[in-house]
């Protein structure tokens, strides 16, 4: 049989990440080699058991096996707003300033449908997590990238983006605490991007997964703490991070009625919602104690701080990240990211993301994650001194 004629967009997509880091470990595993893993930011720390119990109860109501609710539970998008005013104290209304998303994940990759038509321009920072690029792709639009600099702190320069692609431009996404890079954004910051989208009416589309993953004290800010964000604001908002929920699948979106309500025309053709049980544990997580939360924080800097020991005991310079689940480093002198990478897995059976597969300006980095528990980090961290000292 002829090879089938897949679609142009298909060609063009690059490998996904996360895929061909899970092809390589299989490969290794295959071999009988024990492979630590530093390389997906999945928490390895259960789900609290409230939000378990919460989620028995409800599976067991017939009420709950029907079809739900398009744009989410009433009650989902209450206790969403509530956790929101509390965390942020932004008001949000939850009839329609609050979207249920299946993970954060889907509702990026559904967004630019209601913004982008073909060859329209969104506003990618490399690197950046993978999902921006390849969304923009799936709609037909055209990422012109936006640099994230060491020397900027890895935030984009807002001056250096040309006037005219400015106008051009529809939608910008951004993502901060930062994956990969760590970076965190002030107010400030997001003050002077919100004046530049006012201006030349585009979307702002922030993804801030990362928020509740904070260190030493610091709190993430939300884009919508700046006084007329909304009006050109989205921002997308996932409990995996937070509640140990990355299998669940449950988010939700937030931002001005007209951005909500068009995005969620998008999601109303293609989806069909939430499981209703899994909104009502995730009803259970936003309103439910909050100590899982510090607790979470508590484990992954510890873990921050003894890979940082450990890699700057072999002599490398790593910055100590304020948020996130991962730690960002310069590759060694000598060495590219993914040849970096592959004497990682060859000399040492230890798998870290190379840099470059976020994007060109990822080059001469890799980013490790911090989920995985002390014993193992540990003995990456060995295997790593070993190889490389």
């Amino acid at each position: 049989m002829d090879e089938l004629n897949v679609s142009q967009r298909i060609r063009d997509l690059p490998p996904y990440l996360f895929a061909e880091i899970d092809r390589s470990i299989e490969e290794k595993r295959e071999q009988g080699i024990d492979i630590i893993s530093f390389g997906v930011g999945d928490p390895d720390l259960p789900t609290p058991a409230h939000i378990v119990d919460r989620l028995c109860q409800e599976a067991r109501d017939p009420q709950n096996h029907r079809y739900p609710s398009y744009l989410g539970m009433r009650q989902y998008r209450e206790a969403a707003a509530a956790w929101f005013s509390q965390r942020f104290g932004v008001d949000l209304d939850p009839e329609g300033e609050v979207l249920a998303l299946i993970g954060s994940k889907e509702g990026i990759a559904h967004f630019p449908l209601a913004w982008l038509d073909t060859e329209d321009i969104a506003l990618v920072p490399d690197p950046a997590y993978p999902v921006y690029r390849t969304a923009t792709l799936f709609c037909g639009g055209r990422s012109v990238e936006v640099p994230l600099l060491e020397e900027n702190g890895f935030l984009p320069d807002l001056s250096a983006i040309p006037q005219q692609v400015w106008r051009q431009a529809r939608v910008i996404f951004l993502n901060y605490p930062n994956n990969p890079t760590t970076a965190t954004a002030d107010i400030d910051f997001f003050e002077e991007l919100v004046d530049y989208a006012l201006n030349n009416q585009l979307i702002i589309a922030h993804d801030l997964a990362y928020s509740e993953i904070t260190y030493d004290g610091y709190q993430a800010p939300s884009l919508l703490q700046v006084p007329r964000a909304k009006e050109i604001g989205v921002e997308f908002h996932s409990l995996s991070k937070t509640y140990n929920m990355t299998g669940w699948r449950v988010g939700f979106a937030v931002g001005g009625r007209e951005i909500i309500d068009v995005f969620g025309r998008v999601k109303t053709n293609i989806d069909s919602g939430v499981f209703n049980a899994v909104q009502h544990a995730a009803i259970a997580a936003l309103e439910g104690p909050q100590d899982c939360v510090e607790e979470n924080r508590r484990i992954y800097q510890h873990r921050r701080d003894r890979l940082l020991k450990g890699l700057r005991d072999i002599g490398w310079e790593v910055p100590t990240p304020k948020a996130t689940l991962y730690v960002w480093m310069k590759v060694p002198p000598g060495y590219d990211s993914e040849g970096f990478t592959r004497d990682l897995l060859e000399k040492a059976a230890v798998v870290v993301a190379p840099g470059s597969a976020y994007g060109s300006k990822g080059e001469g980095f890799v980013r490790f994650s911090l989920t995985l528990p002390d014993y193992r980090l540990d003995e990456g961290v060995e295997r790593i001194k070993k190889a490389f000292s």
